[in-house]
């Protein structure tokens, strides 16, 4: 299943409901696991990024479809990145 980091920043409502984010945290385990996808885990960080979340989903799609979903809620705004596996490179450098 393709992996993905997520990089995220509050946005001025994510940080006046900073109390929530645990709980808005779990929220988006639980969709992420109705759209067949899993979290890996998230971190809550300092520096550039306020959090990083590493999940699956079963597609660019589905991860795409959550990751906007979470972005309408208007409390992160974030960058993400396909992530390849170790077997995943082995095949794309397979075919070079």
């Amino acid at each position: 299943m393709p992996a993905y980091i997520s990089l995220s920043n509050w946005t001025g409502q994510g940080l006046s409901n900073v109390k929530d984010t645990v709980k808005r945290a779990r929220q988006i385990e639980q969709a992420l696991e109705a759209a067949g996808g899993r979290k890996i885990g998230i971190w809550w960080t300092m520096g550039q990024y306020d959090a990083v979340l590493i999940f699956e989903a079963p597609d660019d799609e589905t991860a795409a479809r959550l990751l906007i979903s979470n972005a309408m809620q208007g409390f992160v705004h974030s960058a993400t990145l396909r992530a390849f596996s170790e077997e995943e490179m082995e095949g794309i450098i397979g075919k070079l």
